[in-house]
């Protein structure tokens, strides 16, 4: 199903692209997530961005990464803010023109497995869970955590039976024992926990390499005919960023977050305590644009090759992370 879906959008990416890269620029079309409390809804709500930009900015939201980059190959969407890195590296794989411009989170606790109750599996007996049924929204960051997990726990993945739902749904069929474990992120791990428990704690997972985080996108067409649009996004981007990691005002900025991306307070408030937002002067280090991010790119891909869920890796992935923007927005 997988391949089916970046087949169908590399058929179309260069005429669409073309037609994007050929059109004067008037407004911007932003794609994002609910239920994922981003600093930067804030400066969506008060009108900053379409101030900073000089033109309207129109907010999409999306239930995956994957379906971000079919907006981004069509045209419909120009920047995909905090598209999880493993639908990105798929995309990039099958040869979309995509580049990473900024690191949007990090998040290894709001990402997870989550097995369910009645299944009476934890880390030391996780043998059982093959011939399980589980659900994965597949070529997300989740994907690729649900892959390294059973890797690390020796789960032959081939007896699994894998169903693509997003975490949303994901949640639904865990408390109804549709299936047997659910991975996802956000409000749908939310919901999760509340049927099951998680196999791993995101500082496990860190120390395994299991890093979860993710990023602003966009087309190579679009950051090279737009690069001071692009710059003025992440500036104003990286400011709601640095107002929240200030802590100044963070309880009036969560309660519009939280508002604006779905969630009540209480849920918001659980979700952001697990998200860290990277400057810009963290992201230009080695461990982010400095080489961090293209090497666990390459690292991501060859995980998916090996599990036949994409055909093939780039040999480098140095182009398809660009800190030229975020310099810029500097």
């Amino acid at each position: 199903m997988l391949r089916k879906t970046i087949s169908a959008i590399v058929a179309s990416a260069t005429l669409a692209l073309s037609a994007q890269s050929a059109q004067a620029l008037d407004e911007l079309t932003v794609a994002y997530f609910l239920e994922w409390p981003m600093p930067a809804l804030a400066s969506k709500v008060d009108g900053t961005y379409d101030a900073e930009l000089g033109m309207p900015v129109k907010w999409r939201s999306f239930e995956t990464g994957t379906a971000m980059s079919a907006a981004m190959a069509s045209g419909d969407v120009q920047i995909a803010l905090s598209q999880g890195l493993p639908p990105f590296v798929v995309a990039a794989s099958s040869g979309l023109p995509l580049q990473v411009v900024d690191v949007a989170v990090s998040y290894s606790d709001n990402d997870n497995c989550v097995v369910g109750n009645a299944l009476g599996v934890d880390k030391s007996n996780t043998s059982e869970l093959e011939g399980k049924r589980v659900a994965v929204p597949l070529g997300t960051a989740a994907h690729y955590g649900f892959l390294r997990q059973m890797n690390h726990f020796g789960v032959d993945i081939s007896t699994l039976n894998v169903v693509d739902m997003p975490p949303p749904d994901g949640a639904i069929a865990l408390a109804q024992g549709a299936v047997d474990f659910a991975c996802g992120y956000g409000g749908g791990l939310t919901r999760m926990k509340e049927s099951g428990k998680v196999l791993l704690t995101g500082a496990e997972k860190e120390e395994l390499g299991i890093l979860v985080f993710d990023v602003t996108s966009t087309t190579k067409e679009f950051a090279q005919e737009h690069p001071e649009v692009l710059a003025k996004f992440l500036a104003v981007t990286a400011a709601a960023n640095d107002r929240w990691n200030s802590g100044v005002g963070n309880a009036g900025m969560l309660e519009v977050v939280a508002k604006e991306s779905g969630m009540d307070l209480e849920a918001a408030q659980a979700a952001v305590a697990t998200m860290k937002f990277p400057s810009r002067e963290e992201q230009l280090t080695g461990k982010w644009f400095g080489g961090g991010i293209q090497t666990f790119m390459k690292g991501v891909a060859d995980v998916f090759v090996e599990a036949g869920s994409i055909d093939g890796a780039l040999d480098s992935y140095m182009d398809s992370a660009n800190p030229v923007p975020l310099i810029a927005a500097q």
